[in-house]
């Protein structure tokens, strides 16, 4: 893989209706051009949550209405930089995908199978949502020619204390 931009960027969990939906809108926000952004899911519901697309708008100011619930099916010929999951069911379903991008494993919980008043389950988003927004940044701190540093960026990880979630391996 060599230094370019965009880098192409696979998000997945497994039902593309929260977590990944979520990091890919604030990759896509917070890359400002440097990452081509998609999710997808293994097993998708069909339809995005409201409650992420709500806490895009109203928290980050994201406009994800476009966004739609897909199967990794539709990616699985596209080469991409890195491919990261955000739930562990994802992580252990995930298939080889052409190319060797990087893994990364962001575990999350699952805002969608929140319980409680519509409020506490929109906060179990927005506490989702900054989780996931705080791993994109650091991502996207790092410079062209260290992104691609898979050791460069475990150790940033280790150093935030997400060791096991932020490292990329190949």
């Amino acid at each position: 893989m060599t230094a370019k931009t965009p880098y192409k960027v696979l998000i997945l969990c497994t039902g593309n209706s929260a977590r990944s939906v979520l990091g890919e809108y604030l990759l896509r926000e917070k890359g400002k051009g440097r990452f081509d952004v998609h999710s997808a899911g293994s097993h998708p519901t069909g339809r995005v949550n409201p409650l992420a697309g709500r806490t895009l708008r109203e928290k980050y100011g994201i406009d994800a209405s476009a966004a739609r619930s897909k199967s990794w099916d539709e990616f699985k010929d596209v080469k991409f930089d890195f491919v990261i999951t955000v739930c562990d069911n994802a992580k252990e379903a995930c298939p080889v995908w052409p190319g060797q991008p990087m893994i990364a494993h962001w575990s999350s919980p699952d805002p969608a199978t929140a319980t409680g008043t519509e409020d506490e389950k929109y906060q179990f988003f927005i506490n989702v949502a900054s989780q996931i927004a705080r791993r994109v940044e650091l991502f996207c701190a790092f410079p062209d020619d260290r992104l691609l540093d898979a050791v460069a960026v475990r150790q940033v990880g280790e150093q935030f204390g997400l060791a096991g979630e932020a490292g990329l391996k190949r």
